[in-house]
């Protein structure tokens, strides 16, 4: 029943899995949206709502916030997309997977209103079934994470009590624009007139097209970097240490904020820990401070130990994860979802500061709407060995023009193709010496490929409850043909397809 259920969804248009439509308000319309929510009695609109868009770190953050409200006590709903391992990772109440059977229930109470709406999306559908759902459950915060875009997405049909819009880069650019400015303002269509917007840090000419929209639609602005800052302390491959400042002095003149101990949140906030790495994500969780400093300016019961308690235990796994951390001979093993160049060379950069000195080898797959050869050449700058593969999305570059783009490349001496992730994977192993790291990168998808392949290989290495266990046959519908509901546990044992010498 609940496998039905998948097939039903993403056997409508699915742009997920597709991204050669015009991005127009014909076949990006919200109203599709707005009259199954209708139908449903708009269930919208019976809980509090946060509202995240951006290109780079909008998951992360939106994690962070919605750690952070749980943390204080309030019933939470979070709406994310796409997802690692299973379907059910995109609808969360109180930080737990909506059930199997649950889904299959869900869907038949909203099937008539679906099924009244011609041209309606399988992304449509699954925002309806999120917000349905949180009002079922009785959520009475909902943090939900744009798709793509923000003007034109099918999210956008809510009025949050706080906006939020994450570091803007040059991504879908055949849809958005091929600017930072005409992306920022992609984005900034969520910010509701008179609603507070969150802005993490941006390069000026994304920033300045953020501000110029928030103002005409007088939505006060809170920049960080401006408003917030933070200050690294310490970081190891357990978490970070920093401090995060109200740099504009909002709190200390805002009185009662709201919070549960009655007083307000301190102007500087020192100590506070994350186990999630780089110092980009310090950036984000200072945006999801700043959400949480906003929302108790507003009256919402969210006080210091609230925003610690809930940083310390944030959870967004296949970014920058260290799998193993592999001691001077042995491999670490790293996980991350970089697919754009900045990513890319940020994950570079977090590599060399945790494992100085260490051979590189890369384990990539692309999809085939980024900028391949960019990316590629973020790790052949750094003399990674590069292991090329593609995951099972319909969406991946073969691995073959991958190896073509690497070919150009300075810096590029070792190559090798694998016709799946966990045979480059396993490749990357067999070949890594002592000492070395073996990164897995690319895509979501690719990522979590390779943390299902590491799990078949070390079924003790995850926990108990991780995603990864949830994992479903076909990656939920996706795939062009069916594939193996499991991977073979004796992964590294698997020939690579092809080796060439650039």
């Amino acid at each position: 029943m609940y496998q039905a259920a998948l097939d039903y969804i993403y056997n409508y248009v699915d742009y997920e899995r597709r991204r050669n439509v015009a991005y127009t308000e014909i076949a990006w319309d919200l109203d599709r949206t707005r009259r199954v929510l209708a139908a449903l009695g708009d269930p919208q609109l019976r809980y509090h709502i946060v509202h995240v868009a951006g290109s780079k770190g909008k998951g992360s953050t939106a994690a962070g916030i919605e750690s952070i409200l749980r943390a204080a006590g309030l019933r939470t709903g979070f709406y994310t997309s796409p997802h690692l391992h299973t379907f059910r990772e995109r609808i969360r109440v109180a930080g737990r997977l909506i059930e199997r059977d649950e889904v299959v229930a869900l869907l038949e109470q909203c099937k008539p209103a679906i099924e009244r709406v011609p041209g309606i999306t399988t992304f449509e559908i699954m925002t309806v079934l999120a917000m349905q759902y949180f009002a079922a459950q009785q959520v009475e915060w909902a943090v939900l994470e744009v798709g793509l875009g923000g003007r034109l997405d099918a999210t956008n049909v809510v009025i949050p009590d706080v906006s939020v819009i994450t570091r803007i880069g040059l991504e879908h650019t055949a849809l958005l624009g091929d600017t930072l400015d005409e992306i920022a303002r992609e984005k900034a269509g969520i910010i509701k007139p008179g609603v507070p917007v969150v802005v993490g840090p941006q390069a000026d000419e994304a920033l300045s097209a953020i501000l110029e929209v928030a103002a005409q639609r007088s939505a006060p602005a809170v920049v960080v970097g401006r408003d917030w800052r933070w200050q690294p302390l310490s970081a190891d491959l357990a978490g970070q240490v920093f401090t995060a400042t109200d740099e504009s002095g909002a709190l200390a003149q805002s009185g009662s904020n709201g919070a549960v101990s009655g007083q307000p949140l301190p102007r500087e906030l020192s100590g506070l820990a994350t186990p999630l790495l780089g110092e980009h994500q310090l950036a984000n969780q200072t945006t999801a401070i700043a959400a949480g400093a906003e929302l108790a300016r507003q009256g919402v019961a969210i006080d210091e130990r609230a925003i610690r308690r809930g940083l310390a235990v944030v959870y967004w796994p296949g970014r920058l994860e260290v799998l193993q951390a592999g001691g001077a001979g042995d491999t670490a093993v790293v996980i991350d979802s970089a697919h754009t160049v900045e990513s890319a060379n940020l994950l570079c950069d977090a590599l060399d500061a945790f494992f100085p000195g260490r051979r590189l080898r890369a384990v990539l797959g692309v999809s085939n709407d980024k900028d391949a050869s960019s990316i590629l050449a973020a790790f052949a700058a750094r003399g990674a060995a590069l292991h090329l593969t593609q995951s099972r999305h319909p969406r991946a570059l073969d691995p073959g023009e991958l190896a073509a783009a690497a070919s150009g490349l300075d810096g590029v001496s070792d190559v090798a193709t694998y016709s799946s992730v966990v045979e480059a994977l396993a490749g990357a192993l067999s070949e890594s010496g002592a000492g070395s790291v073996v990164c897995v990168a690319g895509s979501l998808f690719v990522a979590a490929e390779g943390r299902e392949a590491w799990l078949a290989l070390h079924p003790d290495a995850l926990p108990a409850e991780d995603w990864a266990r949830e994992a479903e046959p076909a990656a939920a519908s996706w795939q062009v043909s069916q594939q193996p509901a499991t991977l073979p546990v004796q992964a590294a044992s698997l020939p690579k397809t092809e080796r060439q010498t650039a």
